[in-house]
């Protein structure tokens, strides 16, 4: 070692990653407390079950379990695929959920730019509390106030029709109405809670550019297509980017609680066949199948959805 040597400071190795991460962890560490029961819970009900994924590849038996079940490849697939209820179901799937994206999602975005318009804040408070209500009420309450609505007895719609002239219609035993009334009353249920989201995004836009179109003479309606709504857009995308990786997930409760086998030809869903399949006859490999099928199909949607987005709008999830 030379004199210059002795003279130059120290050069000191950055500290690891591993490092900074328990040093993060250690200054945190009250954080990843409140985190822990979340990702037990996500762990246990989401991750640990995937296991069983491997019974849609198998010959299952409940007496082998699925490590001692054989391996049968794509064969429960290919009888997915033969058969026409499963293909009824994917069908219907497809239908009922493209409709509720159509007239469904626009409605909370609606209702929150209407929310937005209303200045009598008694008034704004009251209607909210009105069409946030369903989504409190339980699947089984709202499936028992549709079928007494529809009841061909006494049910509300029958009686208006009655004293038309009209005669009386057992609606949901009438393949041909049940979308219509599934979709309508998960609207109903479900849009005044979902409007949310969008009003949290019009509250976060900047109040000067509502003042600076005041002063330039925009009216009400100006402001809200030239300002609102491209404000809201970013949000509006990622909502929408969800909506459709949760396209095949139709609502399963309420169309176990309002089909039947009269509506079983536009009733029937994947979630349905599954359930059938799974809890009442016991094919536990082909539910499970069908069940895999459709989570990819999802993921496929989402990541297409995702990049359509981010090549278009510069908006995405990730």
């Amino acid at each position: 070692m030379n004199a210059t040597d002795l003279h130059q400071p120290k050069q000191f190795a950055p500290p690891s990653r591993l490092i900074r991460i328990k040093d993060h962890v250690r200054n945190h560490w009250q954080l990843y407390v409140m985190l822990a029961p979340t990702i037990i819970w996500l762990i246990t009900f989401l991750y640990t079950p995937m296991y069983g994924l491997q019974i849609a590849f198998k010959d299952y038996s409940l007496f082998r379990g699925v490590s001692g079940s054989p391996w049968v490849g794509f064969e429960h697939f290919n009888t997915l695929f033969d058969n026409q209820q499963f293909l009824r179901a994917l069908k219907n799937t497809v239908v009922i959920s493209f409709l509720s994206l159509c007239f469904g999602f626009p409605i909370p975005i609606l209702l929150a730019l209407m929310f937005n318009e209303i200045l009598n804040q008694g008034f704004k408070k009251t209607a909210q509390t009105i069409v946030y209500l369903p989504h409190f009420i339980s699947s089984v309450i709202i499936a028992g106030i549709v079928i007494t609505a529809f009841s061909p007895s006494a049910g509300i719609v029958n009686t208006v029709l009655e004293y038309f002239g009209f005669d009386s219609v057992y609606f949901l035993t009438r393949p041909e109405w049940f979308r219509p009334i599934f979709i309508g009353s998960s609207i109903w249920q479900e849009a005044g809670f979902s409007s949310i989201v969008f009003l949290a995004a019009i509250a976060g836009v900047s109040p000067t550019l509502y003042e600076s179109a005041v002063i330039d003479g925009a009216s009400r309606w100006q402001m809200m297509w030239k300002i609102t709504i491209p404000s809201i857009m970013s949000t509006i995308i990622i909502m929408l980017i969800i909506r459709i990786g949760n396209l095949l997930e139709v609502g399963f409760e309420m169309i176990i609680l309002l089909y039947q086998p009269a509506t079983y030809q536009t009733a029937d869903v994947i979630n349905t066949f599954i359930y059938r399949q799974g809890i009442q006859t016991g094919n536990y490999d082909l539910a499970a199948a069908a069940g895999l099928f459709n989570a990819v199909i999802a993921f496929i949607l989402v990541i297409a959805a995702n990049s359509l987005a981010k090549r278009y709008s510069r908006t995405s999830l990730w």
